[in-house]
């Protein structure tokens, strides 16, 4: 799955854009998506854990590795503010 992404730094997050369509087509992975941002949202606070973050901007397929710190009903809460929309994420482990 890693080959067609590209990893980037949590820093550049925020100059990206991010089309308001989902990059998942099924029910059944968008509730795993739901439960791995829980999970990555647990390790995070709890134990400060890195996880790893593929999602789609308006442009490509990328990585962050990163810290997650709070989850809102659209988006995925990073350190100093930063935020990927849950619907642009396809995994995380």
């Amino acid at each position: 799955m890693t080959e067609e992404f590209t990893i980037i730094e949590k820093e550049e997050i925020g100059s990206l854009k991010f089309p308001t369509t989902d990059v998942l087509d099924d029910d059944k992975e968008m509730k795993t998506r739901i439960g791995e941002i829980n999970r990555a949202l647990s390790l995070g606070n709890l134990e400060h854990s890195k996880i790893k973050i593929f999602f789609e901007d308006n442009e490509s397929k990328k990585i962050v590795n990163t810290t997650v710190w709070a989850v809102t009903d659209k988006n995925v809460i990073l350190k100093q503010g930063v935020m990927i929309p849950i619907n642009r994420i396809y995994k995380l482990f």
